[in-house]
């Protein structure tokens, strides 16, 4: 396990190597304050330029502006290039690749190229001045276009990390989407299953109650529905909840083809209600009071296993509401258009069916969840009273347009 250390608010490691730097600056300009030019004072601007050099990575420009103050300081007092001079390069080369914008860089070379000439012209040789000034030019503009190198090669590491951070995010929000919208599905799921199937036991537990001293054996035939309709309820909640107990499978190789959608919906573990059990949901509507009359026109076509359960919910939520509203009773006509491009879903109800013995339960979801089942397959749902009475739920799902393509809404 890495330790990342930190000294003032800088990596331990770094400040360190800024010491040592400093400290090889200080040592040359005190090592040299009996022979070189200047003597004291030359090696205090020394130590000056040490002391500045600690802050180096952390303000280069202000680094560089002092150094080149003090080195400006040494061409006046006229006492030529000194071994600590080396702090001048330090601190171009620092400027250069820690600077936030190249411009102050640049800005210090051009400082830099100037001093190049004021140091030649001061350097005491036999050599021409202009002679020393091109390999002072050479000194300086190699460590200029190295630490143009370095800063180039840093900024392309900073970039790869932050992109690599932005994926990171990314994949955080991705993952976050996923389970709110698998939140989302079981909910929608577990309203399916459980609103449709209590509201069928508490009118037929309020009937059976009604009717138990006038009718017993009308009493049992709807205790019976209650008992048929919590044991499929139970069994449906058991089904999902396996699914939801399953491990997620293996990433096929990406050689493997796509897995066919009609072989997973026959799957008895993963079988989902579809339109061809229609029927027999019709019947349990029947059994619990309400007249339903079923109708279908055009061609039937075979649909996807996602639009094939909306279509099923949909008449399922419907019929749940003109059970709890309407009534036992009532008159409920449910058609299924089948047209080129989409398929219809009608459910109307006359809203004449006799009262609920106890208030119908609120604040439901019911028309929310359809919106959403239907708004997955960019589909139009109405729903809203009529004219003449009762409720109408009229759903438009558009076909796949290529298939075995479809966004399944489960």
């Amino acid at each position: 396990m890495t330790v990342n250390r930190t000294v003032f608010g800088r990596p331990l490691r770094s400040l360190a190597f800024d010491v040592l730097v400093s400290g090889v600056v200080a040592l040359l300009a005190v090592a040299a304050v009996v022979s070189q030019p200047g003597g004291v004072p030359a090696t205090l601007v020394g130590c000056a330029m040490a002391v500045a050099l600690l802050w180096r990575q952390v303000h280069p420009s202000a680094v560089a502006a002092v150094v080149a103050g003090l080195a400006m300081v040494q061409v006046i007092a006229g006492w030529g290039p000194l071994a600590y001079d080396i702090g001048v390069l330090i601190a171009l080369y620092s400027v250069v690749k820690y600077a936030e914008r190249l411009r102050d860089g640049v800005l210090a070379g051009i400082v830099a190229a100037i001093g190049v000439v004021l140091a030649a012209s001061q350097t005491v040789g036999n050599a021409a001045w202009w002679a020393i000034a091109i390999y002072f030019a050479l000194v300086t503009g190699g460590v200029w276009l190295a630490a143009l190198n370095v800063r180039t090669r840093r900024l392309y590491v900073l970039s790869l990390e932050e992109r690599a951070a932005t994926l990171e995010r990314e994949r955080e929000a991705e993952a976050r989407a996923a389970v709110a919208g698998e939140r989302a599905r079981i909910a929608r799921e577990l309203h399916d299953v459980v609103a449709h199937s209590m509201a069928v036991m508490i009118v037929q537990a309020d009937g059976a109650r009604y009717m138990l001293d006038q009718d017993p054996e009308t009493a049992r035939a709807a205790v019976k529905v209650v008992a048929d309709t919590g044991r499929q309820a139970l069994e449906e909640m058991r089904r999902l909840v396996d699914v939801l107990r399953e491990p997620s499978p293996a990433e096929p190789p990406a050689t493997a083809e796509p897995p066919d959608d009609a072989a997973v919906a026959a799957d008895p573990e993963h079988r989902r209600a579809a339109v061809a059990e229609l029927p027999a949901l019709l019947d349990r509507f029947r059994d619990a009071g309400l007249r339903v009359r079923h109708t279908v026109t055009g061609e039937p076509a075979a649909l996807p296993p996602g639009l094939d359960l909306t279509v099923y919910r949909v008449v399922q939520e419907a019929l749940t509401n003109a059970l709890k509203h309407a009534g036992v009773g009532a008159s409920v006509t449910v058609t299924l258009e089948h047209v080129a491009d989409a398929v219809v879903v009608r459910v109307v109800d006359d809203g004449h069916g006799r009262p609920p013995v106890g208030p119908a339960p609120s604040g439901g979801h019911g028309l929310v969840g359809m919106r959403e089942r239907v708004g997955v397959y960019d589909g139009s749902l109405v729903a809203g009273p009529r004219l003449a009475g009762g409720w109408r739920v009229e759903a438009r799902l558009p076909l796949p347009s290529t298939p075995g393509t479809e966004v399944v809404a489960a």
